[in-house]
């Protein structure tokens, strides 16, 4: 499966799971006014017409590619929702409405959407972010704001650690620095190799840190561990490193 494919379908499980989350345990909403069973925002401000959902994403920036593919994906699992009537809430459907907002890759401008979505009364809950850095920015301000937020694919483990709002539904970084050490090990028969990370990102760092004591624990070698920029165009001092190091195989988790 390639990655825009993984991407796009991550992402639209990503909108059935948070919205059964948001919703799913609330009375229909009448007389204009939303009645609810549980504490979360998204019982108490279900709009009588739409079900409203925030998605702060990096439509922009360093990380473009990654966030219109996971856009993508719950582009098409609205309309599929939507084309099928839309969410089920005690017996009466409601359509789903997604507000789109920008975080250009940034951090900060995670957390100031963040805050934007938190002071919105009809968002019932949020899809984001892709990225770990940018998720775990974003987190504690949905955490307080009681809006139930899911990532479809920060796997970085302190996301989900910031509170009982917090939600993905990716594999964590353990897990997956597990098999693909297994699959380096195993499979490729690599034993000495080489990891290029990218410091500033959450994602690449915890990754690289659970890849290594994985494929090191199994009795392989770690030849190198070289740091790179996301923004970066000349990878010659990194691979020269690796070169260096007589690395059979490298590891670039990014």
């Amino acid at each position: 499966m390639n990655s825009t494919v993984r991407v796009g379908w991550m992402s639209a499980l990503a909108v059935a799971t948070l919205v059964s989350i948001g919703v799913g345990g609330c009375k229909a909403p009448k007389d204009g006014g939303a009645t609810g069973e549980t504490s979360t925002k998204a019982t108490q401000n279900l709009d009588v017409k739409t079900i409203k959902v925030g998605e702060f994403s990096s439509m922009t920036g360093e990380t473009a590619t990654f966030g219109q593919e996971s856009d993508a994906g719950i582009q098409y699992a609205v309309a599929e929702i939507n084309a099928a009537g839309g969410i089920d809430v005690a017996g009466k459907k409601y359509p789903v409405a997604v507000e789109l907002q920008d975080d250009q890759s940034k951090p900060e401008e995670a957390k100031t959407v963040a805050v934007k979505f938190a002071s919105d009364s009809d968002i019932v809950a949020v899809l984001g972010e892709v990225a770990s850095s940018r998720s775990k920015t974003a987190a504690p301000e949905y955490q307080r704001a009681g809006i139930p937020m899911i990532s479809p694919s920060s796997t970085n483990p302190d996301v989900t650690k910031v509170g009982d709002y917090i939600f993905r539904i990716c594999f964590i970084d353990p897990f997956q620095g597990y098999i693909m050490a297994k699959f380096a090990k195993d499979e490729l028969k690599l034993t000495n190799v080489a990891v290029l990370r990218d410091p500033s990102q959450d994602y690449s760092v915890g990754l690289a840190d659970a890849f290594i004591k994985e494929f090191t624990a199994m009795g392989g070698k770690i030849a190198t561990d070289v740091s790179y920029k996301a923004s970066d165009s000349d990878f010659r001092s990194q691979l020269g490193q690796v070169k260096t190091a007589n690395a059979d195989g490298v590891f670039i988790p990014g």
